[in-house]
């Protein structure tokens, strides 16, 4: 079947209303920090296991980013060496960010500039894990990240990609037109209630 022009400029015009309308809402203040088991019950750090993994979003020029960490946690609470996981376009060039709101451009799924950096996280849900939850998931994060070499704005973006993390633990993912912030709140009232 092909496609007629007609068609061919409605389906744009749907992919560029979608990719816009993940644009349109303010971030709030940054969110309170939430920590819970991998069951969704609320916890203090020090009660739990040493292994975690944290679904965050982070401030950015533009609408923000989505991406998770995880590792090993110190007795207080710190994080001991995290390690990231997120998806984005893999060149800090502007030019491939906004070509990747219509076509897919090559993507890294490591660290990006600020993800570690307290004053720009906008949301955070900290999921303690046993050992063998968190290997489990860890296996999963290396696979995805094997996988994923593209990133498009309203087909496979970062909240996709973590989306896709959280499901493969067992939870429940909102949209991911969703701004970041908005992403990650959501996912933790999803599944915590």
């Amino acid at each position: 079947m092909r496609m007629t022009p007609t068609k061919s400029r409605l389906s744009l015009f749907v992919l560029f209303t979608l990719a816009l309308t993940s644009c349109q809402t303010d971030d709030k203040p940054p969110q309170p920090r939430f920590v819970s088991d991998a069951s969704g019950a609320q916890l203090k750090t020090s009660e739990a296991n040493r292994y975690f993994i944290e679904f965050r979003s982070r401030y950015a020029l533009t609408y923000g980013h989505t991406y998770a960490v995880f590792g090993r946690l110190d007795k207080g609470g710190g994080m001991i060496n995290p390690e990231v996981a997120g998806l984005a376009p893999a060149s800090a060039d502007p030019g491939p960010y906004v070509i990747g709101h219509f076509v897919p451009v090559p993507a890294s799924t490591g660290a990006t500039d600020g993800d570690l950096e307290e004053a720009y996280r906008s949301a955070s849900w900290r999921v303690l894990l046993t050992e063998a939850e968190y290997r489990e998931t860890v296996a999963y994060i290396r696979k995805l990240q094997a996988k994923s070499k593209f990133w498009e704005a309203s087909i496979y973006n970062c909240n996709a990609f973590v989306a896709d993390i959280a499901r493969s633990m067992g939870y429940k993912t909102p949209s991911i037109w969703l701004r970041p912030q908005q992403f990650i709140t959501k996912l933790r009232e999803m599944n915590t209630g």
